[in-house]
């Protein structure tokens, strides 16, 4: 009884706290909102827009338009982002796994004595891992080789007053001009490359530590990069990939749906509704998988690699 009544508080608690939280944070973002429009009534602010109206100029040879290994790619790392993030996010329940996978004790990543042993939804999480990470790669290498890198890479300082210009726009919810087909306005530019160049790399580097195959590769560094700071580092980084797609498709809907869309999944830059049709298929694809992938589904796949045992 003791017991119940403790949990029965402590659900009381959380839904006062939703009720306050969610009119607190609708009243904070109005104010926001109303303060970026004051300060774009001012001279000063309007005079600054003026000079940095939100995009920096590429390069001549800037490349125009998306490429299909673009669009593949950037669909392939949805996925793997979406799937990632739930098996993540599985991985830190507490209840017991539903089945483990044991790999042969053989190859660089071997451990001393037993072969390792790991619970299927971690070996499902890091098997996404190196999809995502072989997708980097190719990413990478295809995007320094096309000259498409000049789109998310900053190559003039005029970059920083025009991200600032760019997000007074966004927040006064007055969108900034701007043409994604051939240049990404400066704020857009600076989080693709953070996204890519820091969050990316980050990820994988905690990622690595946390790997239960490799924790004889870091006990050099365990005092210096311990195994709570890259939990708490992966959580972090995992919290800014959600919170960056949140913002990222809800800024494509809100600002030109059809063109935005068909941009990427359409590789065309009009309004017409080919986009639209090729993302609405994505969306149910991964809502589908979603769905699927279960233990039943994953036990034959690990079986490939490994034993699988309850």
């Amino acid at each position: 009884m003791a017991a119940s009544s403790s949990t029965a508080r402590r659900e009381t608690s959380r839904t006062r706290t939703l009720v306050w939280l969610a009119p607190t944070v609708v009243v904070v973002l109005a104010v926001i909102v109303l303060a970026a429009r004051w300060l774009r009534s001012t001279s000063g602010v309007q005079d600054f827009i003026a000079t940095y109206p939100g995009s920096s100029t590429l390069p001549a040879w800037a490349p125009v338009g998306f490429p299909l290994w673009v669009a593949l790619l950037h669909a392939l790392n949805a996925l793997f982002m979406l799937l990632i993030v739930r098996s993540g996010w599985q991985l830190r329940s507490k209840g017991r796994p539903a089945a483990f996978w044991k790999r042969n004790n053989t190859g660089l990543l071997r451990t001393p004595g037993q072969p390792m042993r790991i619970s299927l939804t971690l070996w499902w999480h890091l098997t996404l891992d190196a999809l995502w990470v072989g997708c980097g790669v190719l990413f990478l290498i295809l995007l320094f080789s096309t000259g498409q890198w000049v789109r998310i890479v900053p190559v003039h300082w005029d970059v920083v007053p025009n991200a600032l210009s760019a997000t007074l726009q966004y927040v006064s919810l007055q969108w900034p001009t701007e043409d994604g087909w051939t240049n990404f306005n400066a704020l857009q530019l600076l989080t693709y490359f953070v996204t890519v160049f820091v969050a990316g790399p980050l990820a994988l580097l905690s990622g690595l530590r946390l790997s239960p195959g490799l924790a004889r590769w870091w006990r050099p560094l365990d005092r210096r990069f311990t195994l709570s700071a890259a939990r708490v580092l992966h959580v972090s980084v995992m919290v800014y990939f959600v919170v960056f797609t949140i913002v990222h498709v809800t800024l494509v809907l809100a600002t030109g749906a059809l063109r935005n869309l068909n941009h990427m999944y359409g590789l065309r830059d009009d309004g017409t509704w080919i986009g639209f049709s090729v993302f609405a298929a994505s969306v149910v694809l991964m809502a589908a998988l979603w769905v699927l992938v279960r233990p039943a589904l994953l036990r034959p796949v690990a079986s490939l690699t490994g034993s699988v045992s309850r």
